[in-house]
């Protein structure tokens, strides 16, 4: 592919390369990358040269502030911000249908890293959020470094965890799902591994080896694959230190409540600064796509992968399209969430309703009855 794309794959040894390229973008999922990172992945399913496949993102080079002559970039970095939400915003209010092809084919391809075959590693380096998860939860060797901010913060813009964090999120240990999911807190490498959402942590300035290394590799055997890796891993903290560790008790306890409100309350009673903190970020959510969120985790703990991925399609498209609510383009949560976020950037989105208190049952079950029926879902294909 020519220098210019945001997405750059090639063949080295026997290994697969994916690079993202849109640094400036933070790396953030467009239409076109995910259709291309699809169709390398396919081609390479049915390719016995290829033995593994490796993804990472291209990233700011801080070197670059010192000395102008210095690449502006570099090929680590932030892995992947999310979908591009200013296209979400601007395809909701033109009506254009690409944002539906967007999910399903987001989806999908989730779902394919997820059952692929062959070996995949992802280099989860840098920023990885929202779109930049879906494409990494499912790798079969799941790499952070000393750099990793990873959140899941789709609350504060009026949508959901998705990519399929209904499904990897709810299998974090005790209520550390629900906890992530309704905040978006975000977390180092080494809480991810501690959280079940990464496999082995490499100091940033070892990623080049290890991606030369692969890329090396003649065996695609996870063996082979676990042996150079572990060349390069250093142990993660005995003793973690980040919210989810530090506060786990009252996350297992207060998590685990029935509802939004009781969890909020329950945080209020507790008065600690994690807990005062803690709600005062769930006052600044959606209040109702927490209570959305909510549902979505405790439903998908029991859900496989297929399933929880069908669901999350039906979920996205009531938040663009609330027929139950008469809601749809401004007048969603969640394109009001993005526009206070990313387009007007005044941080002060318009709730509807504006209180946790005020959400109701009514308002929030309509979510979880599926638009299509089952012959005519656009992910009825997936096993």
């Amino acid at each position: 592919m020519p220098s210019e794309s945001h997405v750059i794959t090639e063949v080295r040894g026997g290994a697969g390369l994916i690079t993202l390229n849109r640094p400036k973008a933070l790396n953030a999922l467009s239409l076109p990358m995910i259709r291309d990172i699809t169709a390398a992945l396919l081609a390479w399913k049915s390719n016995p040269a290829i033995k593994l496949v490796a993804i990472r993102g291209m990233g700011k080079n801080p070197a670059h502030a010192a000395d102008p002559s210095a690449p502006a970039f570099a090929p680590f970095g932030s892995f992947c911000a999310g979908g591009d939400i200013r296209f979400f915003h601007q395809a909701a209010l033109a009506g254009d249908p690409a944002l539906e092809d967007f999910f399903t084919e987001e989806y999908a391809l989730n779902h394919l890293i997820h059952t692929y075959p062959k070996p995949y590693v992802a280099f989860m380096d840098g920023i990885v959020m929202g779109g930049g998860m879906g494409i990494s939860q499912g790798a079969s060797h799941r790499i952070v470094t000393e750099r990793t901010k990873m959140a899941m913060p789709e609350t504060g813009i009026g949508l959901f965890p998705d990519v399929g964090g209904g499904y990897f999120l709810s299998r974090c240990p005790g209520r550390v799902g629900e906890y992530l999911a309704l905040t978006g807190q975000l977390i180092g490498g080494d809480e991810a591994i501690a959280n079940h959402l990464a496999d082995g942590l490499v100091k940033a300035t070892d990623l080049a080896g290890l991606w030369d290394g692969l890329a090396a590799l003649q065996n695609g055997d996870a063996g082979f694959i676990e042996a150079l890796i572990a060349t390069k891993k250093i142990a993660a903290p005995a003793i973690f230190q980040g919210p989810t560790a530090q506060n786990r008790i009252k996350i297992d306890t207060i998590f685990a409540l029935p509802g939004v409100l009781q969890i909020v309350q329950a945080l209020d009673q507790e008065g600690s600064d994690w807990a005062m903190e803690t709600a005062a970020t769930l006052r600044k959510r959606s209040p109702l796509m927490l209570h959305v969120v909510l549902e979505l985790i405790r439903r998908a703990r029991s859900m496989n992968l297929a399933d929880d991925l069908r669901l999350e399609r039906d979920l996205v498209r009531h938040c663009f399209h609330t027929a139950h609510l008469q809601r749809a383009g401004a007048a969603s949560e969640t394109v009001e969430g993005i526009r206070a976020l990313a387009v007007d950037k005044d941080h002060a989105p318009r709730w509807n309703p504006a209180r946790i208190e005020d959400v109701t049952p009514e308002m929030v079950q309509p979510f979880f009855t599926s638009p299509w029926p089952a012959d005519a879902h656009p992910l009825r294909h997936l096993s």
